[in-house]
């Protein structure tokens, strides 16, 4: 099972093999914040800013 920080609190979060795809956004259970996964393995996650959406170029 993938495993990785928040990158905002540093919580440990484990995601099954298919949470942890390229681009799939997920929300710390504990902080709440809005992370995105940018690498793979290993399992890396950065937050998504308020707003950010990358389809709008």
């Amino acid at each position: 099972m993938p495993r990785g920080n928040c990158p905002v609190c540093d919580a440990d979060i484990r995601l099954g093999k298919a949470g942890a795809v390229y681009g799939k956004r997920i929300t710390c259970p504990e902080c709440g914040a809005t992370l995105e996964v940018i690498e793979e393995d290993p399992l890396e996650l950065e937050e998504v800013e308020y707003g950010q959406r990358d389809d709008l170029y």
